[in-house]
């Protein structure tokens, strides 16, 4: 099921989507058309864990070789804004750019979770986006906060995904820039998989419900500037869609 989060008419609704994404329908069955809400993220996370260089092809385009263990980093909360919303280029900046990701909600707590019990403590999935300024990310301290904590630098949604993902190490992910198909790769790549990046992570940190893991972005980054339109997709989880403006 797609469960999303909206407001409209001054009120915050959860819901689900139906017929295609087509509509949604909030807490009391109404009926909203996806074009004529505002959008929230489709959950409220705890922590936003991400997993740098967990595609091969990615570190490769970055001249990154693959590390022994899991470079981990935390995404700040004012980094997340939803479906349709702005991402914020600032000023005097070289290269910022998009990272399309499979997003793991967490939906068990658990601390030493062995690798044979991880899925047990999946409750879904979500489309992220990992937007980073390359200007940032040098030497040993990559990767750094600067680089991807900006305000609005984690787009998530639309929909919080439960119980229809089959296999998720096999899904196509993709992102667009202005309807131009810049980035493509498949959770098959993952040089880490699901479990075992739960299992590693919570050897150090308990995982709490709605805690996200961002799983690492396949190769095709490139530049984004203020007035492009970004769409990202994942196959089974619909598309996340944001443009970005530059700073005021």
């Amino acid at each position: 099921m797609r469960h999303c989060r909206f407001a409209t008419n001054g009120r915050i609704h959860r819901g689900i989507s139906v017929e295609n994404d087509e509509v949604l329908l909030d807490e009391a069955g109404r009926r909203h058309n996806p074009d004529e809400v505002m959008w929230l993220p489709p959950f409220e996370p705890n922590e936003m864990i991400g997993l740098a260089l967990n595609f091969s092809d990615h570190a490769s385009e970055l001249g990154f070789t693959e590390v022994e263990d899991p470079i981990l980093f935390l995404k700040s909360h004012s980094s997340l804004v939803a479906n349709k919303s702005d991402v914020i280029a600032p000023p005097n900046i070289d290269y910022m750019h998009y990272e399309v990701e499979l997003g793991v909600v967490i939906g068990k707590a658990g601390r030493n979770i062995k690798h044979a019990d991880a899925m047990d403590h999946v409750l879904g999935y979500t489309i992220a986006n990992d937007v980073t300024i390359r200007d940032y990310v040098v030497n040993m301290f990559r990767p750094p906060v600067k680089a991807k904590g900006h305000d609005t630098f984690t787009p998530m949604g639309p929909y919080l995904v439960i119980d229809e993902v089959e296999d998720p190490h096999n899904l196509n992910l993709r992102s667009y820039v202005n309807g131009e198909l810049r980035q493509e790769g498949n959770t098959s790549n993952l040089l880490r998989d699901i479990p075992t990046l739960i299992e590693y992570i919570s050897e150090f940190m308990t995982l709490n419900p709605y805690d996200v893991i961002l799983t690492g972005t396949p190769e095709g980054i490139s530049h984004i500037y203020p007035g492009d339109e970004l769409r990202l997709e994942i196959d089974g989880l619909g598309a996340l869609e944001n443009t970005v403006v530059a700073e005021e």
